[in-house]
């Protein structure tokens, strides 16, 4: 029996730290670390791909980590800061998805049709919830959970166990937050024009006739013209997320090619 726990002992050693970074990244990861996705499904997919990512861990040197020492300690803290950091950066794709929902939302008036959003937990306005089921279908038609795991596992190879951790990936992901909102903008800006012209159109008409009930009017015909602005641009979300989602792939490339010449 003895023989037995002192080989299966380094082994859970080993699997421990390819765990941390796994589950650390499924949390900051899009669709799967959302609550939608149940806590106990996220640790099974963590321990089966940490099982598989064994051969990479073992070959960094996992046996020579002590997990119950304060360097046992950081290396946990160190696996799991790489996770959610590559995790946050697949994150901001989909975020573009959000604030161009809460854009167009506010533009048309759609603000006030606030509805529960099961999936983060919080209220949220129709537009937002469409186009975020919009983007996990698209998220899953490109193999997105496929991409992850493929990130994950070259993650090891450029930051290996043991090895520190250089705290350019965090800058690097910290200083491309900009985008977001760029991104948004960029898909934004047809509808908030159109909208914009419309109520400028309704501004001159009601000095031209001022007993007219221009608010109710509107607020209808806003209303209107942005969904049909909407239909436009819905066909282009699409290929406008697997663009960022290349962005952010070559983004974690240029990191990795540094850490690994590092």
């Amino acid at each position: 029996m003895e023989p037995i726990l002192s080989q299966l002992l380094p082994m859970l050693t080993a699997l421990w730290w390819p765990f941390c970074r796994i589950l650390a990244m499924l949390i900051g990861a899009p669709v799967l670390g959302e609550a939608v996705t149940p806590v106990t499904v996220r640790i099974l997919i963590a321990l089966v791909l940490s099982i598989l990512m064994l051969p990479l861990t073992t070959a960094a040197g996992a046996y020579a980590i002590e997990p119950f020492s304060m360097h046992g300690v950081v290396a946990s803290i160190e696996q799991a800061l790489i996770g959610f950091v590559l995790g946050l950066a697949f994150h901001f794709a989909m975020s573009v998805i959000g604030v161009l929902g809460y854009l167009v939302s506010s533009q048309m008036g759609f603000s006030m049709a606030v509805m529960n959003d099961p999936m983060n937990g919080q209220s949220s306005d129709v537009v937002s919830a469409l186009l975020s089921v919009l983007s996990i279908m698209v998220f899953f038609a490109i193999d997105g959970h496929l991409v992850i795991a493929n990130v994950i596992g070259q993650s090891f190879k450029a930051w290996p166990l043991g090895h520190g951790y250089s705290p350019m990936l965090i800058n690097a992901i910290a200083y491309n937050v900009a985008w977001i909102f760029s991104a948004a903008m960029l898909l934004a800006i047809p509808i908030v024009f159109s909208t914009l012209v419309v109520q400028l159109g309704f501004g001159l008409l009601n000095r031209v006739a001022p007993a007219l009930n221009l608010f109710a009017l509107g607020f209808s015909v806003i209303t209107i013209f942005g969904l049909m602005m909407l239909g436009q641009v819905v066909r282009f979300i699409p290929e406008h997320y697997v663009r960022m989602t290349n962005m952010v792939l070559e983004l974690i490339r240029q990191q990795m090619q540094v850490a690994a010449h590092g």
